[in-house]
């Protein structure tokens, strides 16, 4: 199992409610400016008596102090963003507890997909393998009838079994290098569906939990106590309890992405295989190779260079018969995601 790290979590400009905001924004900002235009002449007049003039002065200082003040400031920005988060969830899922059952169901639907992927090539590589070693045993045997060939001079014969033995060679060396493809391709999916197994029994684990724990939170929070603390100069607890599951959600939502798309890459370079013809399309190939030199894998980390390089080391023999293997909670030391929790 991978190393986990926390992930950033993203601001509220990142996020859907920062779309929602940022439309507010604008809209508050031009309507603002044309308000001003159109009293403008109406402001001039007011300025001309000192009490208008008075409460002008008073209601500039109040909006003064507020730009000013770091925890009005935080107030105003966190009612802001609480009004924002609100509207936008009347039209989009930003609920991070249901964004993780979504996932779960995903992850639990791909799983089947890639166990069935899994098998199929499983039994394609059994395949290639047992025609890789029929050719050389027919190599060897067209080696040994061009050899007698020569030895009772029957030259043409001999260059025919020799020329014969040459392009099962060669169609051996591109098959050897498609096993090896298809060897890496297997490597990472048993390796992508222990990893996607676990993850998918620590989400259900933390979902069970902090879904309790956030209508907990949830039952005892409130806006007073909320702004109080803001004004205080504490951090809320409900907001950074949403931050947390925010984080965990896009941390397995890039996981389950790359899952998708690896299994979508690695079914259409299955489907330009045809063994039965001894033929392959170079796409293929070159979308795995592509791959390989990608970066970090967010599913693999850095087991991704590992996995790729046993699969080009010929010392590193692999068995297709052997079980896939998926340590236990306290092997791995625990729940991955608690540490998106520490605070």
């Amino acid at each position: 199992m991978t190393d986990l790290q926390p992930m950033k979590p993203k601001n509220f400009w990142e996020r859907p409610e920062g779309i929602t905001g940022g439309i507010f924004l604008a809209s508050i900002l031009l309507g603002g400016g044309y308000l001003l235009y159109k009293i403008l002449p109406t402001l001039i007049t007011l300025a001309e008596n000192t009490l208008y003039l008075a409460g002008i002065l008073a209601a500039l200082a109040g909006v003064i102090y507020m730009v000013l003040d770091p925890k009005m400031r935080n107030l105003i920005w966190y009612v802001y963003k609480s009004i924002m988060r609100w509207i936008t969830g009347i039209f989009v899922q930003i609920d991070p507890i249901g964004i993780l059952k979504s996932y779960i169901e995903d992850l639990k639907d791909n799983l089947g997909k890639m166990n069935t992927q899994i098998s199929n090539l499983k039994g394609q590589m059994y395949k290639l393998g047992e025609m890789i070693r029929q050719n050389q045993k027919d190599i060897q045997n067209n080696l040994g009838l061009a050899s007698k060939a020569k030895e009772t001079g029957r030259d043409a014969i001999m260059v025919l079994k020799a020329r014969k033995a040459g392009r099962l060679q060669e169609s051996n060396m591109k098959l050897e290098d498609l096993y090896k493809r298809m060897e890496v391709l297997y490597r990472v999916l048993t390796k992508m569906y222990e990893n996607s197994e676990i993850m998918l029994e620590d989400i259900s684990d933390q979902v069970v939990v902090k879904e309790q724990e956030y209508k907990a939170i949830k039952a005892s929070h409130s806006a007073i106590r909320s702004a109080m603390n803001i004004l205080a100069g504490n951090s809320d607890k409900k907001y950074m309890y949403d931050m947390a599951l925010e984080a965990m959600a896009e941390d397995v939502g890039q996981k389950v992405g790359e899952m998708e798309r690896f299994m979508d890459m690695s079914k259409n370079f299955m489907d330009s295989i045809d063994l039965q013809n001894g033929v392959f399309e170079e796409e293929g190939m070159a979308m795995l190779d592509k791959w390989e030199k990608e970066g970090v894998s967010f599913l693999l980390g850095g087991e991704k260079n590992k996995i790729i390089a046993k699969a080009n080391n010929p010392a590193e023999t692999l068995d297709l018969n052997a079980p896939m293997a998926a340590p236990t909670k306290s092997e791995r030391g625990g729940n991955q995601y608690d540490s998106f929790f520490e605070q």
